[in-house]
């Protein structure tokens, strides 16, 4: 193969092959300028940093804060006594014989002030019924606070896994605005140049394309956590770091043991059903009477003045009424409570083993890369420009290098996103880091 020197002229059939290729290849540079001076600016955050900022300003936090000040104002109302009740009556008494005389009349007035007293442990048990509610309601706090920080974290690596796909599409298209300069230098000779010139073209239009869909990735994943941040969509961030997979999996058993106490849906319905059984024990309580103390005065003026000071006593007989239909209602609840806390435990069994053994496999997946294997794919990826810029490797060969370069990397980052993705549903799933649990 003859080369042509700098010096002399480049053949004219060749302009198209110019034309073409910085068609297709300058949509990259500005999708690229855009990403740099659009929302993946301002200052650099890590991901747990990211993850931090969210859990303090999401503003769907304040929902469930309120939830538990409405939760301990309803304990605070279960603890209060019912207010006394005044009542007054006023009116005149006359007097008078057998015979019709009028011995006197006057003033006759009475005040009374009753007091309900419910029956002994049923106050007790409201405050217990709302105890277990504001732990409800806490319950519901942490659950999201942790379903946030792993949506948080999701995100995040898929805005780093997107960016280093960006990355190396792009570095792949300076490697195509390079191979320009080194093909319009080659004697045109035949069909060769214009199926090479087309080969080109359909390269960098398949380069585009994943250029493109990774920078929407980005743009996508940034405006969700300016969401979850509770900023204006259009916010800068920038996110740091590589995605980096803990290989440390504790043993099934373990984290069985662990989410079956730790799970927040079945702490949830633990307390639940501890709840059902004081509505229960209420309902039964409430088949006694409520007892009402009335201490009264009254005074009367006709004949002679009469004062009277007592203490009355009131309770209604429970002869039709024993709540029977509450109790057996609060009963029905309870078993209902029971069922749902066995579904939940074995929903949750399943889910902490399929999500465990999904993340053996991708470990034992990754277990098998070569080490540096981004590297070394990033190296022969380099090889075959240089070859090809020296004639001893074929444009097939060089364009098919390039491919396999992209589609290696996003299988790499494919398989460590989902190992990172399993992994957060693992500790979402237990309650608890995975580094904080002993391997067994």
């Amino acid at each position: 193969m003859r080369f042509l020197t700098l010096s002399q002229s480049r053949p004219a059939g060749w302009l198209p092959v110019t034309t073409a290729i910085a068609f297709f290849l300058n949509p990259l540079d500005a999708q690229a300028q855009a990403a740099n001076s659009g929302l993946a600016t301002g200052t650099p955050l890590s991901v747990e940093e990211l993850v931090r900022e969210v859990q303090n300003a999401n503003p769907e936090l304040d929902f469930y804060r309120a939830e538990i000040a409405a939760a301990r104002a309803g304990r605070k109302s279960a603890a209060r006594w019912e207010n006394p009740e005044i009542s007054a009556e006023l009116g005149s008494k006359k007097v008078w014989d057998r015979s019709g005389s009028t011995l006197g009349d006057g003033a006759a007035w009475a005040v009374s002030l009753a007091q309900p007293f419910e029956w002994p442990g049923r106050v007790s048990l409201r405050k217990a019924i709302a105890n277990q509610q504001i732990e409800i309601a806490e319950l519901g706090l942490q659950q999201f606070q942790a379903a946030l920080a792993a949506r948080a974290r999701s995100l995040g690596h898929a805005v780093l896994a997107a960016r280093q796909k960006a990355d190396a599409a792009q570095e792949v298209a300076a490697r195509y605005r390079a191979l320009l300069e080194v093909v319009v230098q080659r004697e045109p000779a035949g069909v060769t140049p214009l199926l090479e010139q087309r080969i080109v073209e359909a390269s960098a239009i398949t380069l585009n394309r994943r250029a493109t869909e990774a920078e929407r990735e980005v743009q996508s994943a940034l405006l969700e956590l300016n969401q979850l941040r509770g900023q204006p969509a259009n916010a800068p961030i920038r996110l740091t770091g590589q995605l980096a997979v803990a290989t440390n999996l504790p043993a099934l058993s373990g984290l069985l043991a662990v989410a079956a106490t730790n799970n927040f849906e079945v702490r949830s319905r633990q307390v639940e059903l501890a709840q059902q059984g004081f509505q229960v024990r209420l309902a039964r309580n409430e088949r006694y009477p409520r007892v009402t103390l009335s201490p009264y005065y009254s005074s009367e003026r006709a004949a002679d003045e009469e004062r009277i000071v007592g203490l009355g006593l009131s309770l209604p007989l429970p002869l039709w009424n024993q709540n029977q239909g509450n109790v057996e209602a609060a009963t029905a609840r309870e078993q209902q409570a029971e069922a749902s806390l066995r579904v939940m435990v074995r929903e949750v069994e399943r889910a902490v083993t399929d999500q465990a053994l999904a993340l053996e496999t991708k470990l034992a997946e990754m277990a098998k890369w070569q080490p540096g294997a981004e590297a070394q794919l990033r190296e022969a990826a380099e090889l075959a420009d240089r070859h090809y810029r020296l004639g001893a490797v074929p444009v097939t060969t060089y364009l098919e290098m390039q491919n396999q370069y992209l589609e290696a990397l996003e299988a790499l980052l494919a398989t460590r996103r989902e190992a990172l993705e399993h992994r957060q549903q693992l500790e979402l799933l237990v309650g608890r880091p995975l580094d904080s649990l002993s391997d067994r």
